[in-house]
């Protein structure tokens, strides 16, 4: 898929995907030796918009698995179709049960989910399984054996394999410890908060009409936010939203009136707000 690590940085670029050298390495190992890509980091930071880049840069179908509390194997890996499957039975009244459960145990009736489907078929696909620290820790036992073979056993069909591999993003913010098994059959990638110039020019890349002055001061401001001991502290994606903001009200510079005005675009929480507010030294930026 790529040539060289200046290669997934030129090309991620192409999409509006800045990446770090550190990002843009890991990316281009996990697709020389075809592992997983495990990505960790705070909320908002780009790990899930890595996965659509390189989705799109590949020009491979995108298919996502969004964890959460009671996810199980027939949301994750595939089900059947009861209701067909009645249909079918009602209608076959005449047929010997054999013959009946042949037929109703075959590719007709197969749901498919997003971790078989990213492993049949022969076009290219990148797998994304999003805040997977969300999922029960039984799930990852799943995820083991379609990391670890790319494979998948339906009992009533055999052992489906992989004839293509899609390029596996897993996402956690970190908010459980995810096990050393699934660890250890990934790559492992932190995305931080990025350093002041590379956000600016992520705030430039995405709301093109700020002035150079004015992209400058919101990040400083953000930086100044990240500092101080809040419950949530701004993402990129907040600060990209906070530009937008002062674009659509016109705002050339960065005043006390203005920041007060709109701190709850970069902040949800009233402490925040209150504590960011007495503390914020907009002199000082």
């Amino acid at each position: 898929m790529f040539k060289t690590v200046d290669d997934v940085s030129a090309r991620l670029a192409e999409t509006g995907y800045l990446a770090s050298p550190a990002v843009a390495t890991t990316v281009f190992l996990a697709d020389r030796l075809g592992k997983p890509l495990l990505v960790e980091g705070p909320a908002g930071v780009g790990k899930t918009e890595l996965a659509k880049a390189v989705a799109e840069v590949a020009g491979a179908r995108l298919v996502r698995l969004q964890c959460y509390e009671g996810v199980d194997e027939s949301r994750a890996l595939y089900e059947w179709n009861h209701a067909k499957q009645l249909l079918r039975i009602s209608a076959g009244r005449d047929e010997t049960w054999d013959e009946t459960r042949t037929d109703i145990f075959s590719e007709e009736f197969l749901l498919t989910r997003p971790l078989l489907t990213a492993i049949r078929g022969d076009d290219p696909k990148v797998l994304l399984i999003d805040e997977t620290d969300k999922a029960d820790v039984e799930v990852e036992g799943l995820l083991l054996e379609v990391l670890s073979d790319f494979q998948v056993t339906v009992p009533e069909l055999g052992t489906i394999t992989a004839t293509r591999r899609p390029f596996v993003v897993l996402t956690s913010n970190a908010s459980r410890e995810l096990s050393e098994a699934l660890r250890r059959r990934c790559l492992f990638l932190h995305i931080g908060f990025p350093e002041e110039e590379l956000e600016r020019r992520i705030v430039r890349l995405k709301v093109p009409a700020l002035d150079e002055t004015l992209a400058r001061s919101v990040v400083r401001v953000v930086g100044a936010l990240r500092a101080m001991d809040l419950r949530k502290v701004p993402s990129v994606a907040e600060t990209i939203d906070w530009a937008r903001t002062l674009l659509a009200l016109g705002a050339d510079t960065l005043d006390e009136t203005v920041v007060r005005a709109t701190l709850g675009v970069l902040l949800k929480h009233q402490d925040d707000v209150l504590k960011a507010t007495a503390k914020l030294d907009l002199d000082a930026l």
